[in-house]
């Protein structure tokens, strides 16, 4: 007997297919979180790959936001210390969207998830570029519901790699004592 491809088998293997990839990244990071802080000898690379792995975990926090604070005051480039830990933050929050692509119920009962969800309808994209800029422990729940909402993967990249890297950026500045320089030369 063969099984017949329909839209919605696809849809369902989809599914499934995003929640084992979120399962595998969410336990690689676990599995890695004690050896978060060794990575800063690798450099940029090594801010990058922690900030991937510290934001590749949901709801669990991962010391990846304390190593780009120190490797700021201690790397030649606060600018490009900032930039590596964005660009893996953002990426690693992909984890939170597949797995809301995946399991859509798997939020929904959580009381921030339906204000999420309004503002995200009201202000798209916008919406995650905020929730990205500003520390808070809800932006996991702002992935999830990306993905239950089938909001489109790349603008949600997009929007989260710009607000985590200008949050990184200005905490790297902070580490190595220079946010008012930082302030001064591109803000004013």
């Amino acid at each position: 007997m063969r099984l017949e491809s329909t839209p919605k088998t696809r849809a369902a293997a989809r599914r499934a297919a995003a929640l084992l990839i979120f399962i595998a990244l969410t336990a690689g990071a676990l599995l890695l979180s004690d050896s978060l802080a060794s990575l800063g000898r690798y450099g940029y690379l090594g801010v990058f790959l922690a900030s991937l792995i510290g934001s590749a975990t949901i709801i669990l926090p991962m010391p990846a936001f304390a190593l780009t604070f120190a490797m700021g005051g201690t790397m030649a480039s606060p600018l490009l210390v900032g930039l590596a830990a964005g660009l893996g933050a953002g990426l690693g929050e992909i984890s939170g969207y597949l797995a809301g692509y995946g399991g859509q119920g798997i939020v929904e009962k959580q009381s921030s998830y339906d204000w999420i969800v309004r503002q995200m309808g009201r202000y798209g994209g916008w919406f995650i570029f905020a929730a990205a800029l500003v520390p808070n422990p809800a932006f996991d729940v702002a992935g999830v519901a990306a993905g239950a909402l089938r909001f489109p993967v790349g603008y949600f990249l997009l929007a989260c790699i710009a607000g985590k890297t200008i949050r990184m950026v200005l905490l790297a500045y902070a580490g190595a004592g220079l946010l008012s320089q930082f302030i001064d030369r591109f803000i004013r």
